[in-house]
């Protein structure tokens, strides 16, 4: 047998080798799939050489408002050196947004930034990542329960019911019938900005103002425009038009012109971006938008305290302006 002992060399060495890859696999060591590090235990330096990781997860890219918020968190952590953004589109997607919340958690990213598409669906994952350590920053969507470090966002309930005061008091006495567009109510913002609005409005005391349509038009414009094209057809008068974004408001106002009625009613948004809902008043489109901020600048801030061991508020409220035909050119008026 003399080939047998020439073998065993080899087939000793082959199984020392294989020993040695199945420790470095349950070490979670492998040569092709790189050590992955989780950030509550290794983390990094902060330096130039070794940037703290921020991962963002963005729910959707299909609203101008949050392309605005992403460019908003780029040009903040830009200035930083000392941080990486990562960034994620769950494209409008919880179950994408999960998975991409999990995936930068592996990544062994330092901090967490998420603008959730529903508050139910990413709960847990939010939770999850911060039970093992890594900040999270929610911003503008809340998500339910406590577990995050900080929220970041304006008060969507004082926003709506901002705009249901402008409205009631544009209709005056004589009133009028209103169309709703509402964001996604699913989600905390969709869902402050209809209660908001009802508080402003308040029917009991404006009984001559009617909300004769209401439909989720999921803040994306051709939407806006398909539901604003039934109400249109339902509805022989329609005065005013409140949209829970600007996209929305416009998309109402294209399919009321569509019809030939854009110059009989009024329309109102919220956001109020400088190339987006601001134009759009100053060009005559809408009526009145109220400022949402992005709050990417904050969030960029907000994680440079928290990278550096500081201390945040467990809320951050950001204010807002209403913009009409008198007060853009002027730069809008804030809201206390």
């Amino acid at each position: 047998m003399p080939r047998l002992r020439h073998l065993r060399p080899l087939l000793a060495s082959s199984a020392l080798a294989a020993l040695a890859a199945l420790a470095a696999l349950a070490a979670g060591a492998s040569p092709l799939l790189g050590c992955k590090r989780s950030s509550a235990s290794a983390g990094h330096a902060g330096t130039k050489e070794d940037p703290f990781v921020v991962g963002m997860s963005q729910c959707n890219l299909g609203e101008p408002w949050r392309v605005q918020m992403n460019e908003d968190l780029k040009a903040a952590a830009a200035k930083h050196p000392e941080i990486r953004l990562v960034l994620k589109d769950a494209q409008n997607r919880s179950d994408t947004q999960r998975a991409q919340v999990e995936e930068l958690v592996n990544e062994g990213i330092d901090l967490l930034i998420i603008s959730p598409k529903e508050a139910a669906p990413l709960t847990k994952p939010v939770a999850e990542a911060f039970k093992k350590g890594i900040p999270v920053i929610v911003l503008d969507r809340a998500v339910e329960g406590d577990q995050f470090t900080t929220f970041i966002g304006a008060d969507n309930k004082k926003i709506g019911r901002e705009a249901g005061k402008w409205i009631a008091a544009t209709l005056g006495d004589k009133g009028g019938n209103v169309v709703e567009l509402e964001g996604l109510m699913t989600s905390t913002p969709g869902q402050d900005r209809h209660a908001g609005f009802l508080e402003g409005i308040d029917l009991k005391a404006h009984p001559s103002i009617k909300i004769v349509f209401t439909a989720d038009m999921q803040w994306l414009e051709p939407n806006a425009r398909k539901e604003m094209s039934s109400a249109l057809a339902t509805n022989p008068q329609i005065d005013l038009v409140y949209a829970h974004n600007d996209p929305g408001a416009h998309g109402a106002f294209l399919a009321a012109k569509e019809s030939g009625r854009e110059k009989s009613m009024k329309f109102v948004g919220i956001d109020a971006l400088p190339h987006e809902g601001v134009q759009y008043v100053k060009d005559g489109v809408l009526q009145a938008t109220f400022a949402y901020p992005t709050g990417g600048a904050e969030a960029i801030d907000s994680a440079l305290k928290l990278l550096r061991k500081d201390t945040v508020p467990k809320q951050v409220v950001l204010g807002t302006k209403s913009y009409t035909s008198e007060s853009a050119a002027k730069g809008g008026e804030a809201i206390p």
